[in-house]
């Protein structure tokens, strides 16, 4: 106020005086004036955002998926030997708890412990159980614990306060800013839209800001479209200026979403956006995007051969493995520069909002990019290559999406996972196709991104094609041997069914037919799904990838083959440890 009152004084002393004296003071005013708005907008979240203490309800259970997570800054609270360790937040599965950590310099490697507080026993540091935390090798944001009791809330040391979980489906759990439009993306459980339907956008708002427990400080958006677990929302133009800016040296500001109205509901946010590459000319013509959970051993197979027929990157969506993926990714990029990037999604029962948030990293550099999991291959019986199919429908605009059927191969009378890989190992089959999966240019998904796993919703006047069988299609080994498909229904990362041996969904054709809930197998099982011998694909790349001194496969040897022995050694003791 007094520099006001000065330079308000100063602004009557020079009216009185010359015009040019009038002329500049008034500007100068008029510039101290904006510089000061500007600065204001810009730092509201930086000075709103230090005192942010949330409050974690409790959802502990050992039957059912749950999820923490803390709307708060890093807890500081913390003694000398603890003083590398910042908690974050803290995430429940049915089968252990991730704590999400801010990383420092320096991590122990080892003797870390996950400690686990009673109810209304939080507040002692005396812990009542006590187990051996695991870091994984590559370290994530996250250290994995093993899953405590119900209603006990969980710390790594007993001077950082613990932590009470929140509901898994109550969450917002990731954001991106599309530069494009300079709207932000948030993907969000809790509000249970139905799938494949639009809903009115008008209902729900986005909201951003450090500390959602002061509505006072926070800033709201309209959302633009809403369709599933994706809410696309405008930017609050200072919220877009930070997240823009290549000095700031804060984190983004978290981001959720909210209901409208009298009674509304805001969820409670891990979220906070990252900036999407802007649109510039394609660096591949072809891409795929997949999610798995421990699925390091099929690698080299699938990506191996996707390049040679002409796959030119790829995005690995992981869904919380422990199988040394990070090394296997690894291994490829440095025997034959695969590009191929890891992204941690831990997120159960995710994969359509996995799949439009890989959609949307895809689009700056991908023409055209595949949505297949890694038990499933693209196939061209004939002589037109993939880059040729795909340059002819590049030709035409108005085709954003080609459909390619799926034939399901079953376990072909084997009782152990074949050494030579699934393509020379499975060669029986049903005989009609199951659904199909769809090879789509980014760029023209419909802007609400909604998708059924297997296909993208367009945008209007965009047009898709249904592949000939003869042209492409996809050898999908769904039903290998009994330890493969076990372990790979145990969680699955699929929409439908979270755990197979939960009654849920069990008339899904993401259930293997017949099988029921029982984790038990079937005395028929290697002979199942056995309708057709199908050996096209199994003979050309005997032909095409067998060396002729070795009679090896190119996954067979060297480092490769020393990953598929060591995987499928960590699977017979995972089978003694559970006998």
């Amino acid at each position: 106020m007094r520099d006001r009152r000065r330079a308000g004084g100063g602004g009557r002393a020079v009216a009185k005086g010359s015009s040019s004296a009038l002329f500049s003071w008034s500007t100068l005013f008029a510039f101290l004036f904006c510089a000061l708005f500007a600065s204001v907008a810009l730092s509201t979240f930086r000075i709103f955002g230090v005192s942010f203490r949330p409050v974690l309800l409790p959802t502990w259970q050992t039957s059912a998926i749950s999820a923490i997570a803390s709307d708060h800054s890093f807890l500081r609270r913390q003694s000398t030997k603890d003083s590398s360790i910042h908690i974050q937040e803290a995430i429940s599965f049915p089968d252990q708890v991730l704590i999400f950590l801010q990383f420092p310099t320096f991590l122990p490697k080892s003797n870390l412990l996950c400690l686990y507080y009673p109810p209304n026993k939080s507040s002692s540091r005396t812990p009542e159980i006590q187990l051996t935390a695991i870091l994984p090798s590559f370290p994530p944001p996250f250290i994995r614990c093993p899953l405590g009791p119900r209603g006990f809330s969980i710390s790594l040391s007993p001077n950082l306060p613990p932590l009470q979980p929140r509901p898994w489906d109550h969450l917002a759990y990731a954001a991106l800013l599309d530069p494009y439009d300079n709207s932000t993306i948030v993907f969000a459980k809790g509000f249970n839209l139905r799938s494949d339907r639009f809903t009115d956008p008008s209902r729900f708002e986005c909201v951003f800001g450090w500390n959602f427990a002061k509505p006072k400080y926070l800033l709201t958006s309209p959302a633009l479209t809403a369709a599933q677990e994706i809410f696309r929302c405008i930017t609050p133009t200072s919220i877009l200026l930070r997240l823009l800016s290549l000095s700031d040296p804060n984190p983004p500001p978290l981001v959720s979403v909210q209901t409208k109205g009298r009674g509304a509901v805001t969820l409670p946010s891990v979220a906070r956006p990252d900036t999407l590459l802007p649109w510039r000319r394609k660096q591949y013509t072809m891409c795929v995007c997949t999610m798995l959970r421990n699925q390091a051993k099929f690698l080299p197979e699938w990506i191996i051969y996707h390049d040679h027929i002409g796959v030119e990157r790829w995005f690995i969506y992981d869904n919380d493995s422990d199988d040394d993926i990070e090394k296997v990714i690894e291994l490829l990029a440095m025997s034959s520069n695969y590009k191929v990037t890891r992204h941690l999604w831990p997120w159960v029962k995710t994969q359509e909002a996995g799949f439009a948030h890989c959609a949307l990293r895809a689009r700056g550099d991908c023409e055209w990019v595949g949505f297949i999991d890694v038990d499933e291959f693209l196939y061209l019986p004939s002589n037109i290559t993939l880059h040729g199919i795909l340059q002819n429908y590049s030709s035409i605009p108005s085709v954003a999406e080609l459909r390619t059927t799926c034939y399901s191969f079953g376990p072909s009378g084997r009782k152990t996972m074949p050494l030579e890989g699934v393509i020379l190992g499975y060669t029986c089959r049903v005989l009609a196709p199951e659904r199909h999966k769809s090879i789509v240019r980014p760029e023209a998904l419909n802007h609400s991104l909604i998708n059924v796993v297997h296909h993208f919703h367009l945008k209007d006047g965009m047009k898709y094609v249904n592949m000939e069988k003869g042209l492409m299609g996809i050898n999908h080994y769904k039903y290998q041997v009994w330890e493969v498909f076990k372990e790979k229904f145990y969680r699955r990362v699929a929409t439908y069914v979270a755990d197979w041996q939960n009654q849920e969904n069990v008339g899904s054709k993401d259930r293997a037919p017949g099988l029921g809930t029982k984790p038990v197998e079937p005395p028929d099982w290697p002979s199942r799904f056995c309708e057709v011998n199908d050996t096209g694909l199994r003979d050309w790349v005997s032909e095409v990838f067998i060396d002729p001194q070795t009679g090896l496969l190119p996954w067979q040897e060297g480092d490769f083959n020393l990953i598929h022995h060591t995987n499928t050694e960590r699977v017979d003791n995972k089978k003694k440890v559970g006998k």
